[in-house]
C-alpha cells in the first residue's frame, strides 16, 4: 500500500484496539510520530505500552483500527527495517556474545563483520569468550541492545533496556541511543526509569488504561 500519510511520519494509528478475551489493552490509540526522535513511553503495569511496542513491531495483531510503520499497512513488509528489544533478552546462555550474533546475522542474511561493529557500538568486548549466561544485568542489555540494532534498523523498540542494569550501564546505553536518533533513528523506549532519559527524549507518551493521554517535551506530572 502507497503511503497515505507525510514521509516524516513514521508510526501512525488510528483507532488502535486490541483485546486478550474480555480484557482491551489498547483501548482506541490514535496518534502520529514522527521519524528521527526519541520516544518514551511512561505509564503504570498493564497500561499498555508492552502491547503498543509489540503492536508497532508486528509482533501483535490489532482487534480493530489501522496502524501503519513506515509508510506500510503490511508490516511485514517493512520488518527488516525494524529493530527490536523485548523485556526478557532473547539470548542463548550458552554461546558467547559474538556466538548470538553471528547465529542472528545469519537468520537475517547480515554480514558476520556487522557482528564485531554492533559489539564494538555498545561497548562490549567481540573477543569475550565467557557465554553470556555469565554477563552481568547490564551485560547483557547491551548485547540483547546490540542484536535489536544488527540489521541497522529505521525504527528502534525498546522495552525496559534498563532494567536492573547498574547506573554506569544505564548511562552508557543512554548516550549511545542518543547517537543512534542523531544518526536517523527513530526509537521508542517503554521504561519505569524515564527520569534516564530525560536529557535525549523528544516526547514523553503517557498512557493509562490502554489509552496515550498526554505528551510532554519535558518529564513532568501528567496532572
Amino acid at each position: 500500500m502507497g503511503e497515505s500519510h507525510s514521509s516524516s511520519e513514521i508510526v501512525v494509528a488510528d483507532g488502535l484496539v486490541k483485546q486478550f478475551g474480555r480484557f482491551a489493552a489498547l483501548r482506541g490509540v490514535t496518534a502520529q510520530f514522527e521519524s528521527d526522535k526519541l520516544y518514551v513511553i511512561i505509564g503504570d503495569n498493564g497500561a499498555g505500552k508492552t502491547t503498543l511496542l509489540r503492536t508497532i513491531a508486528g509482533l501483535a495483531q490489532q482487534t480493530r483500527g489501522t496502524i501503519s510503520v513506515l509508510g506500510s499497512t503490511e508490516i511485514k513488509d517493512v520488518r527488516a527495517q525494524i529493530g527490536y528489544m523485548a523485556h526478557p533478552s532473547l539470548l542463548y546462555d550458552e554461546m558467547t556474545g559474538i556466538e548470538n550474533l553471528i547465529y542472528f546475522a545469519r537468520l537475517y542474511g547480515v554480514p558476520d563483520a556487522r557482528c564485531r561493529e554492533v559489539i564494538g557500538a555498545v561497548k562490549l568486548d567481540p573477543d569475550l569468550e565467557r557465554p553470556v549466561g555469565q554477563y552481568s544485568q547490564g551485560m547483557r542489555q547491551r548485547m540483547s541492545l546490540a542484536r535489536a540494532i544488527l540489521n541497522d534498523p529505521k525504527l528502534l523498540l525498546l522495552d525496559e533496556p534498563f532494567s536492573n542494569v547498574d547506573i554506569n550501564s544505564a548511562k552508557e546505553m543512554t548516550v549511545l541511543l542518543a547517537n543512534m536518533r542523531d544518526q536517523g533513528k527513530t526509537i521508542f523506549v517503554v521504561t519505569h526509569q524515564p527520569g534516564l532519559l530525560e536529557s535525549i527524549a523528544d516526547e514523553f507518551v503517557w498512557m493509562e488504561a490502554g489509552k496515550i493521554i498526554r505528551r510532554t517535551p519535558h518529564l513532568q506530572v501528567p496532572r
